[in-house]
């Protein structure tokens, strides 16, 4: 975990935690003794490739999940008293009987899955240890964004059993407990990229992560003429059948069929000589995943380079194939990327992609930083004169990973 930090906060974090903090001193008469924070992230380009093995380049962004909290006072139960802000919810975990898993998942099951994967790594008798909690927390992360909102939840969370515990995990085994959260308490089979860029997120960079090896190369990104606009297109489509689940499942079918033990080993030309045995839809998932893997690779060596126009064109490539082969766009993210498209090099714009999940969420623009205003009022216009809906735009720059704000 990083070294306790008492100095003030500016920005969108600074901002938060003054919120939180009063909202606490307000509600328990009394300030928080511990605050942490935990960022979300987007991803600039690999997406539905961080459970294929595959390299993912994401950054964490300048928006939040804050916890604060404090013992509670007097005898009682042993519980963690648990406000959510954003939600105007309470709820309490039981710390000497934690909750199991139920789905569909509410928000205490984020948190409750990383209650007790600390009580698994502590042991019972530690854990028996730690004190009834009051605990608040507010989130500026957009939710249903496809900008990792939950995993900014668990790993803020593990921030916060940290430094009440006093038990400090490695960087790597906070991810992958957080990861595990999400897997058991909220049934989503996700890669290991949303917990990692939260706990191993750095300030001016983007990070280059191995979903193999688990290795990180972080890419400086300093560029003062070159910014990420994330623009939330406020629309969350509601599916049936899992279609997360489903697409893994696809290319863990493909994978077995061509006979490699990694979409790592498979080349596009191994792809080719095995698409007799394929079917069409896994030919077409398959044909994302490598594709995706080559483009992510070459997008760091662009970044490292100084070429936006070739990151540019490696994002438009990459949302043409979340659109066609992995088919996990809508129109209304497609329209987004086509905006974007349409202002092209000469307004500002680099490249445009759809991040995250899909059906819904956020797309992830590479702009000239003079030009992030009126980009990012043309885009609010055409949106909302095509399809009637408000999108929410900001500018982010890589931002640091969970931390400790004050103890």
């Amino acid at each position: 975990m990083n070294s306790l930090e008492n100095s003030s906060y500016d920005g969108p974090l600074g901002d938060l935690v003054h919120r939180l903090t009063q909202s606490f001193t307000s509600e328990h008469s009394r300030p928080p003794q511990w605050i942490v924070a935990a960022p979300g992230r987007v991803n600039l380009i690999g997406e539905h490739i961080d459970y294929n093995d595959g390299y993912v380049l994401p950054m964490a962004i300048e928006r939040y999940v804050a916890i604060a909290a404090a013992p509670r006072l007097g005898k009682g139960s042993r519980v963690a008293s648990i406000r959510s802000v954003n939600l105007n919810e309470c709820e309490q975990i039981d710390l000497d009987e934690l909750p199991k898993p139920s789905l569909p998942p509410k928000w205490t099951g984020y948190m409750g899955g990383v209650f007790a994967g600390f009580q698994n790594r502590m042991g019972a008798d530690k854990f028996s240890q730690l004190p009834a909690m009051d605990v608040m927390f507010e989130s500026n992360v957009p939710i249903g964004g496809g900008l990792s909102s939950s995993a900014a939840l668990e790993v803020a969370t593990a921030t916060l059993l940290e430094v009440v515990s006093g038990i400090t995990l490695e960087l790597e085994e906070k991810a992958l407990l957080c990861q595990q959260a999400e897997h058991d308490y909220a049934g989503v089979p996700c890669g290991i990229m949303d917990q990692f860029s939260s706990v191993f997120g750095q300030e001016n960079a983007f990070m280059l992560l191995d979903c193999r090896s688990q290795q990180i190369r972080h890419v400086p990104f300093s560029s003062d003429h070159v910014s990420v606009l994330i623009t939330n297109s406020n629309v969350k489509h509601e599916l049936s059948g899992g279609e997360y689940a489903q697409r893994r499942a696809q290319c863990d079918s493909a994978l077995e069929k061509i006979g490699a033990a990694s979409w790592r080993d498979v080349t596009p030309d191994d792809l080719e000589s095995n698409k007799s045995s394929l079917s069409e839809i896994e030919y077409s998932r398959a044909s994302h995943v490598v594709s995706e893997i080559e483009r992510t690779q070459k997008a760091a060596v662009a970044i490292e380079s100084g070429l936006w126009e070739t990151l540019g064109e490696l994002m438009y490539a990459s949302h043409h194939s979340l659109q066609h082969d992995y088919e996990v766009s809508c129109c209304e993210l497609d329209l987004l990327v086509e905006i974007a498209r349409g202002v092209g090099r000469a307004g500002g714009v680099y490249g445009s992609r759809m991040t995250g999940g899909g059906f819904g969420g956020c797309t992830v623009t590479l702009i000239e930083s003079d030009k992030v205003v009126e980009v990012s009022e043309h885009i609010q216009r055409q949106y909302k004169k095509q399809c009637g809906i408000d999108a929410q735009l900001f500018a982010s720059l890589p931002a640091k990973g969970a931390h400790t704000v004050s103890s």
